[in-house]
């Protein structure tokens, strides 16, 4: 669970007014990311019971009961390779002492606020195993973990857990294929289980973002390691919701922000310019402690790379809930038509629908201002 930063880990700031995600730069050691692989504050409550299907959506009801079954299946002994096995898809029935040949994993495939990350962690709350043995976390998170452990350490680390959950799937360049083909590969020979969500299906990973076709092995390699579960439905972020609400102009959002005890308030083109400075591992940290993110000026992101950037910001304020109040363009014109047309369309997608719930769950801030 994340926890409020060290003095030392942010640039100290005034208390008369509100604070500036411009004036962080966290530092975040690799222990609290080994520490912080757990769901997130938004999904601490979440169970299987809590999730409402769709009653016109049948997958979604059968992904339940999937699930549940996959989480039975994982009680006992931690498998390990050449000994005493439960089939991850039979469900706690003893298996032969052999690796079994198909899937380790389950994967959840669907479209936007379908309810995947809430079935995630379901899974992980209901795998009867404790927190220590059992990890959850985004593929960026995943990939930064390796990145500040290293590969071996990494696969020593993550070896003894029974459970390895990871959000939003999605490969965005051929390093990062070849990097999760072997650490899921390492993983699943220590018999850890892997779970794992994307709007994308698992052959289908890094299509129209960089050369697939060269990395084909790694993909099918990645794929082999799933079953795929597909969830169908509309995004209940938007359903029976009005639209989301206008943007405020930037004397609202300034006096709310000076009203709200531990919100922050930048610059947009200048916050954009920040998340350059700041390793994208760090941005939950640029989060910790705030009440509020208010943002003025508002306007169309100028490039890819910051694009992306902003993506990872949008997930971490939506899995901390922490609501966004901004001024200047809607959040639905972020993203150009090009880049909506292009490989990463499905994270600007999930981006404008996560800063979209926040600006609804932001209004009270102005109405209290």
């Amino acid at each position: 669970m994340s926890s409020s930063p060290a003095a030392s880990e942010v640039s100290p700031i005034a208390d008369a007014g509100p604070l500036s995600l411009c004036a962080r730069s966290p530092h975040v050691p690799a222990d609290r990311l080994v520490a912080e692989m757990v769901p997130p504050p938004r999904f601490d409550s979440v169970r299987f019971a809590t999730y409402l299907p769709d009653p016109k959506q049948p997958s979604q009801t059968e992904a339940v009961g999937v699930l549940e079954g996959f989480a039975a299946g994982l009680g006992g002994a931690h498998a390990v390779t050449g000994g005493a096995k439960r089939g991850f898809f039979g469900f706690g029935k003893a298996k032969a002492a052999k690796t079994p040949a198909g899937p380790r994993g389950v994967y959840l495939d669907g479209g936007y606020g379908v309810g995947k990350t809430h079935l995630l962690a379901s899974l992980w709350h209901a795998t009867p195993a404790e927190p220590a043995l059992k990890a959850f976390g985004t593929f960026v998170e995943l990939t930064n973990l390796v990145g500040a452990l290293g590969f071996q350490q990494t696969v020593q680390t993550l070896s003894g857990h029974r459970l390895l959950c990871i959000d939003e799937f999605e490969l965005d360049d051929p390093g990062d294929t070849v990097l999760v083909s072997s650490l899921l590969g390492r993983l699943v020979e220590a018999g850890v289980a892997l779970a794992a969500t994307s709007n994308t299906l698992p052959g289908k990973l890094g299509e129209g973002r960089f050369a697939a076709v060269d990395f084909l092995r790694e993909i099918q390699g990645l794929s082999a390691h799933f079953r795929t579960l597909r969830i169908d439905g509309e995004d209940y972020r938007h359903r029976g919701l009005p639209e989301a609400p206008a943007p405020y102009s930037d004397e609202q959002v300034t006096k709310a922000a000076y009203a709200t005890p531990g919100a922050s308030l930048d610059d947009f083109p200048h916050l954009l310019d920040h998340l350059a400075k700041v390793h994208p591992s760090r941005y939950g940290a640029l989060a910790d402690g705030l009440t509020a993110v208010c943002l003025t000026d508002v306007r169309p992101v100028p490039d890819q790379s910051t694009a992306l950037r902003l993506v990872v910001l949008a997930d971490r304020l939506y899995d901390r809930e922490v609501p966004v109040l901004a001024s200047g363009l809607p959040f639905d014109r972020l993203f150009s038509e090009e880049m909506l047309n292009g490989g990463y369309r499905k994270k600007y997608f999930r981006a404008i629908s996560r800063l979209t719930a926040l600006a609804r769950d932001a209004k009270g801030f102005v109405d209290a201002a």
